[in-house]
């Protein structure tokens, strides 16, 4: 395996040692923020959803923020490995160009044009989305609080400055100014123990599943806040990923420990840590694993292969910048790492077939 490494908790590895990894025995499928990075993701998603789980019954809880929201929405569609290839496309060819007489582009004009994209994507198909047989969509939102409550020109920043500050005394500090509100699909029930952090939970229905998902990918100052969501308390609704950047989460809820079937998270992502919120990038001491992951399975691509990809690195959203209105450049290098990434999922569909217990790293 060269540019595949799965790391394991210590419960899940000591499942696998047991039972091995079949797909009957997943029960919950996170899925990250950090936008461009997950282009990495969509060959795995296309063998994990489109092939291997088909060879399953079970229910599967689908949980996302930001572009993992997107994705975790896009399983949920009819045809699904179509639709991934769509996401993948529509993804890579995004572009914005500024309004005359202005030298960048306004959040006000991504949110409109990201909203439009949105609404050609899932127009019409809301409904497969929330009715699918065997997945149970989850919908991470960042709701602002007190001064955080409205987007101002002048409070936001203040806002943002203070949960920083917050947030590097103590995660829970940062429930002050944002809390988690997460968007439920068919009733279903968290598939984690919320007393982590300050949350709380709504159903997700096809009258604010657009808002649900666009809020979900709404990075503060980039895009605008997505102001009160239809069945949701009032308030500006920003990025999941800002208080679940990567959802280093409680999957270790009771639920999950009912024997071999159902107890694994698989968590297909784009690097090993498992960072618990957006303002933790830099605090690398909240990097580590914790007893919350210790029955995940995550699929990460080896630093080494990445340094094989164009610019030795993952997409990301600097390259909007680096590129600037070279559009072409933009998307051949990130259609090249797409491309590169089928190694991912062949290898983990060659490693199912004949596991190596040898290759399994700790998480």
């Amino acid at each position: 395996m060269h540019a595949l490494h799965i790391h394991a908790g210590p419960k899940a590895l000591a499942h696998i040692r047991e039972h091995g990894l079949r797909p009957e025995h997943i029960g919950v499928i996170p899925g990250a923020a950090g936008g461009p990075k997950g282009l990495i993701l969509g060959p795995l998603d296309r063998f994990i959803f489109g092939d291997w789980l088909a060879r399953s019954t079970q229910a599967v809880d689908l949980v996302g923020a930001s572009i993992g929201a997107w994705r975790m929405a896009t399983a949920c569609l009819n045809q699904s490995v179509a639709a991934f290839e769509r996401l993948e496309h529509d993804y890579i060819h995004q572009h914005y160009e500024p309004l005359p007489g202005q030298k960048r582009v306004n959040a006000k004009q991504v949110s409109d044009a990201f909203g439009h994209s949105l609404q050609v994507f899932y127009g019409g198909r809301i409904g497969e989305v929330l009715s699918h047989p065997r997945f149970r969509l989850h919908i991470m939102t960042s709701r602002g609080r007190h001064i955080l409550q409205r987007e101002h020109p002048l409070a936001t920043p203040l806002g943002y400055a203070g949960a920083y500050l917050s947030n590097a005394l103590s995660r829970r500090a940062l429930g002050g100014w944002l809390e988690r509100v997460v968007f439920s699909g068919q009733g279903a029930a968290l598939p984690f123990d919320a007393q982590d952090f300050r949350t709380r939970a709504v159903g997700l229905t096809e009258g604010n599943f657009m808002a649900a998902l666009q809020a979900s990918c709404s990075i503060p100052f980039a895009l605008k806040a997505v102001q009160n969501i239809p069945g949701a308390p009032a308030g500006a609704y920003w990025d999941g990923g800002i208080t679940d950047y990567h959802l280093h989460l409680n999957w270790t809820a009771p639920k999950l420990g009912q024997g071999p079937e159902r107890t694994i998270v698989l968590y297909p992502h784009f690097q090993r840590n498992v960072v618990p919120g957006w303002l933790d990038k830099a605090l690398k001491w909240r990097h580590g694993a914790t007893s919350f992951l210790d029955n995940t399975v995550v699929l990460a691509p080896n630093p080494e292969w990445v340094k094989t990809l164009p610019d030795g690195k993952l997409p990301d959203r600097h390259d909007f910048v680096r590129f600037d209105r070279n559009l072409p450049a933009r998307v051949k290098v990130w259609f090249a790492a797409a491309s590169a990434s089928q190694q991912l999922a062949d290898e983990f569909h060659a490693w199912l077939h004949q596991p190596d217990l040898s290759v399994l790293k700790a998480l």
